[in-house]
């Protein structure tokens, strides 16, 4: 699959199939996490992949989404900020945020890749996927990905996209009007 393909075609699932993904395509997908830029090449995510039942039903009571339990694995990502901080100060966790937002969308895009499906889960009570986890206290949990191959749902909604023209200005803040750009030698 093209990139572009795979940036177009890439939507949120929460109906799974009962097939349960090869984990080693996960970590594939996990994989590509590893090409992000970081600030200072300081490497502050984790990843945890989660196949046991009893505590993937435990991360989808954390989550309050019972769609959740229903996946055969769930993709759990941490950062360790304290190294970025450190050498970042307080700009450091913006660094740190920054940064996985990035790897989380080379994540998504070698899922979709892959044939499998997911969807970015990002509101749970952090304190009961720790506990759940064994994640330490001074890491950060970032976000919940269940993982499996979507269920079609016959009748389902298409995706809407916002148009270029609503997110584009030109040299300031809400200037729609393309001036004369500069020419490009070839």
């Amino acid at each position: 699959m093209d990139l572009d393909k795979a940036i177009q075609s890439r939507k949120s699932v929460k109906k799974f199939k009962e097939k349960k993904p090869d984990w080693r395509d996960i970590i594939e997908c996990i994989d590509a996490c590893r090409y992000t830029p970081m600030a200072g090449n300081i490497y502050t995510l984790k990843f945890i992949i989660v196949s046991e039942p009893a505590k993937i039903q435990k991360l989808a009571d954390a989550a309050q989404q019972s769609f959740i339990a229903k996946s055969k694995y769930v993709v759990v990502v941490c950062s360790d900020i304290a190294k970025t901080i450190s050498a970042y100060e307080q700009r450091g966790e913006v660094y740190s945020r920054q940064q996985a937002g990035a790897a989380i969308q080379n994540f998504l895009l070698k899922i979709q890749e892959k044939g499998l499906a997911t969807t970015w889960v990002g509101h749970f009570i952090e304190y009961l996927v720790k506990e759940t986890l064994t994640i330490p206290e001074k890491i950060n949990v970032e976000a919940i990905f269940p993982i499996g191959y979507e269920f079609p749902e016959k009748g389902a909604r298409k995706r809407k996209h916002t148009d270029i023209d609503q997110i584009l200005y030109f040299e300031k803040y809400k200037d729609k009007q393309m001036r004369k750009m500069p020419s490009i030698d070839v």
